[in-house]
């Protein structure tokens, strides 16, 4: 248990949990909000190995019903929580925050909605806008709390958000490599990847490749200059200092 910025943080339980990846641990969290529409947030923390030692592997995921159950090619992202499940058991340790923030937090019901719009030929952007809601409406606090509430200081963070780099490092982890978890595009994707990129400020190649996972996964040279490789992967890196590189 915590004092978090919002309320006190809750481990609810702790299981096994075999995958088809291997066998991690499920830790359900708990938090206390104020905020009159809901009781508590909730997470996932999918952990394998031990973490409190160096700088583990950390993907921070939104839920993705659409894509995760559906199997949406509107997007990304079940193809980067497989990724990242894969990264961490090739490497024998990390950990996946799984958040409840279904369509960059809208909802599913109005995550539907901006789809509707985007099929009438406007960018998710400009759906969520139209919709009333800010481009993102995530917050990565929770997430944070979980990894002081498990002991873990300095991380390296499978994304391609500089957000979630940014929203860590003022919370105090230390992020020591931001590694790229871009998935290939697809031509269901490629304008919502492009819109990403281009108004959110993601780090995406848009690389059409068959072998995505492969040929993206841990391609730090993509991301960083060629001289600052080695900083890169060498640890040392502040979310500030990675930011700057984008």
């Amino acid at each position: 248990m915590r004092t978090s910025q919002t309320g006190i943080l809750w481990r609810v339980a702790v299981t096994r949990m075999p995958t088809k990846w291997g066998m991690f641990s499920a830790i359900g969290f708990e938090r206390q909000v104020s905020n009159g529409c809901q009781p508590a947030e909730t997470a996932l923390a999918i952990v394998l190995g031990k973490l409190t030692s160096g700088a583990p592997l950390l993907r921070i995921h939104s839920q993705c019903f659409t894509g995760e159950v559906l199997g949406s090619l509107r997007c990304d992202c079940n193809g980067q929580l497989e990724m990242a499940m894969k990264a961490i058991a090739a490497e024998g340790r990390g950990l996946v925050i799984y958040e409840y923030q279904e369509g960059r937090g809208i909802g599913l019901m109005a995550k539907l909605q901006a789809y509707e719009l985007q099929d009438a030929g406007i960018d998710t952007v400009q759906a969520n806008h139209a919709l009333g809601f800010k481009d993102d409406c995530r917050d990565f606090s929770l997430p944070a709390a979980i990894l002081h509430d498990l002991g873990i200081k300095r991380v390296r963070l499978l994304t391609n958000n500089p957000r979630k780099a940014v929203a860590l490092a003022d919370a105090g982890i230390e992020i020591v490599a931001r590694i790229p978890c871009e998935v290939g595009p697809t031509p269901y994707s490629l304008a919502y990847l492009q819109t990403k990129k281009e108004k959110m400020g993601h780090a995406l190649s848009l690389r059409e490749n068959k072998d995505a996972e492969s040929s993206h996964f841990g391609a730090l040279s993509s991301i960083f200059p060629a001289a600052d490789g080695n900083r890169a992967s060498n640890g040392g890196w502040r979310a500030q200092g990675i930011e700057a590189q984008l």
